[in-house]
């Protein structure tokens, strides 16, 4: 009996294997090229992120009306694009807020695939209970009828079709809860450990400050990471902006501090907390911020105050206040920002980024 040919045997399988190929390749056509745009707000920090990614910031087109409305025009197609928009919430808070939910919606009724805020500084980000210490002088009696501000950014950004918001060291951790889109809440911990190494010979001899109560977890994981002390300072607040008394709990005498806190607006509790550390027999005292925001009366305080430096990242532009105050110095987080756009693009993890700085 003759035995049975194995070419129809071979032909199916040939047919078979270039039929998964043609959906990988189908499968893989699908898959979003990457578009990276820029609001207003920190042109520098997304050209930085592009040169990183190897690709050209996206043509946008931002004006105002007479009347002060924005408008803004996509000047590229972003149909089945990914799509990453990168605005901070610094200088008109407002205005680049508003111009962000404007050019989120723009690319998404565009038939964006996915749209990304990439917002390296969360605007209103301390407004997230009803505090009553923070909006005393809006206090009629013993009732607070204070906004959460922050969990109407969130829903705003929701509702403009944001589908994944990408940010750095938010005041309250726990406002990734306001969103019902994934959150990336980076860290600038790894970059700031790598500073501290680098630019601070004696850091072996030094103690980490929280300036309040709030960020203790901060320095102690950071404390942790070095292998030295920590310290905070209890402060009470007459008002905003305001602090009536500082307690320091913790030794310093003989050491180098290093205040640790997630931003600084006015400077003044950072300013009153190297003072009362330096009374305490610190004998240097350095500020190291995420978010130097350093409005009002800021840059003369810092000027006046006992700093060897202040540090800040770049999360916020810090060419101006840089020029006006030699204390300050910079940290370029633009290589995480870029990092997680990257991983996120190509659906990897980033948990890597909370715990190293990408090179």
């Amino acid at each position: 009996m003759p035995l049975l040919s194995s070419e129809p045997i071979r032909a199916r399988c040939l047919v078979k294997s270039n039929l998964v190929s043609t959906r990988a390749n189908v499968a893989n056509n699908r898959m979003p090229n990457i578009k990276v745009f820029s609001g207003t707000s920190h042109p520098d920090l997304a050209q930085r992120i592009v040169d990183r990614l190897g690709i050209d910031v996206g043509k946008v087109v931002t004006k105002k009306f007479s009347n002060l409305e924005t408008c803004v025009e996509i000047g590229e197609s972003v149909r089945g694009e990914d799509v990453y928009i990168i605005q901070s919430g610094s200088g008109e808070v407002n205005d680049n807020l508003m111009e962000l939910l404007i050019m989120i919606n723009a690319c998404k009724i565009a038939s964006a695939s996915r749209v990304t805020a990439v917002i390296p500084c969360f605007p209103y980000a301390r407004q997230d209970k009803k505090d009553k210490e923070l909006f005393r002088d809006f206090v009629i009696g013993n009732q607070s009828r204070a906004p959460i501000s922050a969990k109407l950014v969130a829903n705003m950004l929701s509702v403009a079709g944001a589908d994944h918001i990408i940010t750095m060291d938010l005041h309250a951790s726990q406002i990734q809860g306001f969103f019902d889109i994934p959150v990336d809440n980076l860290f600038a911990e790894p970059a700031v450990l790598k500073w501290i190494k680098e630019n601070i010979p004696e850091w072996r001899n030094s103690i980490i400050v929280s300036p309040d109560a709030g960020g203790a977890k901060r320095v102690t994981s950071i404390a942790d990471r070095l292998n030295v002390e920590f310290a905070l300072i209890h402060k009470e607040r007459k008002k905003a902006n305001e602090v009536a008394s500082m307690v320091l709990v913790g030794d310093v005498k003989e050491r180098i501090a290093i205040l640790v806190d997630d931003m600084a607006d006015t400077c003044g509790t950072i300013c009153h907390a190297a003072e009362k550390l330096t009374e305490a027999g610190a004998t240097k005292v350095y500020a190291i911020l995420t978010h130097g925001i350093f409005s009002g009366p800021a840059i003369s305080r810092i000027n006046n105050a006992c700093f060897e430096a202040v540090v800040v990242t770049n999360t916020i532009p810090q060419d101006g206040h840089m020029k006006e105050c030699p204390k300050i110095r910079c940290i370029d987080v633009s290589m995480m920002f870029a990092e997680a756009v990257r991983r996120t693009h190509n659906g990897e993890s980033v948990s890597y980024l909370f715990s190293n700085v990408p090179y």
